[in-house]
């Protein structure tokens, strides 16, 4: 895999980024890393991650895996997507500050009006945070 900027896989920018780095990609699945940082945007009071931290996260880790796809192997621009839908979520637990989390997606299945739906995890420390199905749109806009 190629070491690449994630803000060149990715079509959100800062403040609102909530990935480090595609650590992993191979097929159907992509792994991210983040570590949490202080006065992010998506930080609850008690300085964890929040829940829709936690669902963009999801979301940004099934861009990074596009965002791959599309440099790298189809020599195309990154495009732009939204969230279709979240489905079975569940939240077992909140990063904090200075915690570094590893989200995977696996795709499930890709097919018509560019929809795309993933298992997605997020794991501290061998515990897992969250998980849950994610649906996604890729739009015909590109990323700048």
């Amino acid at each position: 895999m190629t070491e690449t900027p994630i803000l060149e896989l990715i079509p959100q920018r800062p403040p609102f980024v909530l990935v480090d780095k595609l650590t992993f990609f191979e097929g159907k699945i992509a792994k991210t890393q983040f570590s949490i940082p202080a006065n992010h945007i998506m930080l609850s009071d008690d300085n964890t991650l929040s829940a829709g931290g936690l669902i963009e996260n999801m979301a940004q880790t099934c861009a990074a895996r596009i965002g791959y796809i599309n440099k790298f192997l189809e020599s195309k621009t990154v495009k732009i997507g939204v969230i279709g839908s979240i489905k079975n979520l569940t939240i077992n637990s909140f990063p904090k500050v200075g915690d570094i989390i590893t989200t995977t997606v696996e795709e499930t299945y890709s097919g018509m009006l560019n929809m795309t739906m993933l298992n997605a995890k997020i794991e501290c420390e061998g515990a897992i945070l969250a998980e849950g199905e994610i649906k996604v749109a890729l739009t015909d806009k590109e990323s700048n």
